[in-house]
């Protein structure tokens, strides 16, 4: 019979599967198909049976197999054959991989080859075993001391032929070595046969053209010998065109005997880096790449040291003087001592010559820059400026006078021009009258304008603005005002009452000093209370089909199409939704990604709706109409 299976449904309690009376028939039947009667002999799948201690097969004549998988072997502790052989299906070899003990009497009927030492108990009996050569007896003493004592009796050294195997000439010693005495004379080799000897404390003396192929020698003296591949000598390995040290990061010397040299012929190169002691050389040497020599390198045209920092120093010997025979141009020099220069200097863009310093390029300007608050200070009884004259501070002991259409400007674009007086004095500019610490225009109901040129910004050095009564800005743009802060203060006679505050890029407004609202772009969030006096109008979601329902607006408005499904994604705590459907195309299921109330929603007439709030467990329903809330 067949295994029977029982039919358990495609869900729980789904109706579909089989029912229990069947069910447990097909396990009484598949029971009764493995175990078989209820007597002691049991049937396994109707090929075996199992009585008592026995397995035996029910149908005639059948083997009996156990057959582990893969690699795996049959393992008992002890095994019996009654009545029977060990042999092979295919005719294959059957290996005993173990050691082989036997007790009684080994008979071998056929031919045997033994690759190894057979050991047989004193008195054992090998029958079928081809002796070749060791003579016609077919019972042969065991031991290996027995052995020995026949083949010394019976074999001598005229009977000793070393034949190589037919075709291969060569004599197979099962990698044992062939000791040779002292003396030992060893005739030629008929053919290109090779004889390989392993020689112990022996000289050889190879001649004509020999082959050594992987041999170690020691001490060897060797005359007009051709080598191939590499060879090892000592630590060295010479392989082609190559000389190698064997040990790992030894370094290869090369020394010439007494006073002889190393010669380095020509066309040599240096691949890595050269280390040497004192070396003498002569003639021209040309240096390809970069040299480095103690602390200094050079590359190329330019010579710099090797130490970070380091100063570069050329110094001639004795009272030698360094000539530089060429133009030099040099960046950033310092000199101690005395400088002569006979004739003119030349600077950069200054010419010193004489008594006069003149800017040498076209248009240049000379600048003289004292340190901190140090001055330039000018002598002569008179100093003049034949055209414009350009300065940061000006200092006059009497006056200035200026000709006619002369200016004042600013040097720099953008920047200040600063006029100041000493004591109760004024600075009278056209229209304008700088009296004390107050500026006024000279004519009446004159508007007084200050600004700067360019981008130039009216920089104020005190910390408070002060005005009695009103203060109005009418402006026609823009008013910025940049708190580098980040806060900007809403005070009433000293008191604070707001704060307009940047939270990282976004607008936080506080009360005093308690944040009342939260601004993140759009986004406004109330800290306390939120009363409105007016409508409460929220932005509007419209969906035609299927798809999400959004989380940036507080109402969504459905268009079916069909059977629409809608998804809802999770919320912020307090948040609020309302969902409607506006026309009725189908059924609207809306499933939340967490309900509180139960799995999804579902709409099914135009104005159905339901209002949700966000909280702890997921979506919760504060209020519906005419929806169908699924479990």
């Amino acid at each position: 019979m067949a295994r029977q299976n029982i039919n358990i449904g495609s869900s729980a309690n789904d109706g579909t599967g089989d029912p229990l009376r069947t069910a447990f028939d097909k396990i009484n039947d598949n029971f009764v198909e493995l175990y078989g009667t209820d007597d002691d002999s049991k049937t396994l799948a109707n090929n075996l049976d199992v009585n008592g201690h026995n397995i035996i097969s029910t149908r005639s004549n059948e083997d009996i197999r156990i057959l582990p998988a893969g690699t795996g072997g049959v393992i008992a502790s002890a095994v019996r054959i009654a009545g029977t052989t060990i042999s092979s299906d295919d005719s294959s070899t059957i290996n005993i991989n173990e050691g082989l003990v036997v007790d009684g009497t080994l008979n071998v009927s056929g031919a045997t080859t033994l690759s190894t030492s057979l050991a047989l108990a004193t008195g054992a009996t090998v029958t079928g075993i081809d002796n070749g050569a060791l003579g016609s007896s077919a019972t042969l003493l065991a031991t290996q001391g027995a052995i020995k004592t026949y083949v010394d009796s019976q074999v001598t050294a005229q009977d000793l032929d070393l034949a190589g195997d037919s075709g291969t000439g060569a004599v197979d010693l099962d990698s044992q070595s062939l000791t040779i005495a002292g003396g030992t004379g060893l005739t030629s080799v008929a053919g290109s046969q090779t004889v390989t000897l392993n020689i112990d404390s022996t000289v050889a003396t190879l001649t004509g053209s020999q082959t050594l192929t992987n041999k170690v020698l020691t001490n060897p003296t060797i005359n007009a010998a051709t080598m191939t591949g590499a060879v090892a000598i000592n630590g060295i390995t010479l392989n082609d065109n190559t000389i190698i040290a064997n040990a790992s990061n030894a370094d290869l010397e090369l020394d010439g005997s007494g006073t002889g040299a190393v010669k380095v012929l020509a066309n040599a190169t240096v691949g890595g880096t050269l280390t040497t002691a004192d070396i003498t050389t002569t003639g021209t040497h040309t240096i390809t790449g970069q040299l480095d020599v103690e602390g200094v390198r050079i590359k190329d045209n330019t010579v710099t040291t090797l130490a970070s920092n380091a100063n570069l120093e050329l110094s001639a010997n004795g009272t030698g003087v360094v000539d530089v025979k060429k133009a030099m141009t040099t960046i950033g020099q310092t000199i101690t001592g005395n400088v002569v220069v006979d004739g003119q200097f030349d600077v950069d863009n200054i010419s010193i010559n004489g008594n006069g310093i003149i800017a040498t390029n076209s248009n240049g300007g000379i600048n003289i820059n004292p340190n901190g608050t140090g001055s330039v200070t000018i002598g002569g009884s008179n100093v003049s400026v034949p055209s414009t004259l350009t300065t940061s501070t000006l200092y006059a002991e009497t006056q200035i006078l200026l000709g006619d259409g002369a200016k004042i400007i600013a040097a720099n674009t953008n920047a200040d021009i600063h006029l100041e007086t000493l004591g109760t004095g004024s600075v009278i500019l056209d229209q304008v009258s700088i009296t004390d610490n107050a500026i006024t225009t000279h004519v009446s109901n004159a508007d007084l304008k200050i600004g700067t040129d360019g981008t130039g910004a009216i920089d104020i050095t005190t910390e408070t603005i002060k005005r009695t009564g009103n203060l109005s800005f009418d402006v026609s743009g823009y008013v910025v005002i940049d708190a580098g802060a980040g806060d900007i203060y809403l005070k009433d006679d000293g008191t604070n009452f707001a704060i307009l505050s940047n939270s990282a890029g976004n607008l936080e407004i506080k009360s005093g000093n308690t944040t009342a609202l939260s601004m993140t772009g759009a986004n406004v969030a109330a800290q306390g209370d939120l009363t409105v006096a007016g409508a409460f109008i929220g932005s509007r979601q419209t969906i035609s089909g299927a798809g999400a329902i959004n989380l940036t607006t507080l109402f969504t408005e459905l268009t079916t199409t069909g059977a629409d499904a809608y998804s809802l994604a999770n919320g912020t705590v307090g948040q609020v939704k309302i969902i409607t459907m506006g026309v009725d195309g189908g059924n609207a299921t809306i499933t939340p990604t967490t309900f509180a109330n139960g799995t999804s929603i579902t709409m099914d007439a135009v104005h159905d709706s339901v209002t949700l709030i966000y909280g702890a467990n997921g979506w919760v329903v504060l209020a519906s109409q005419n929806v169908t809330i699924n479990a």
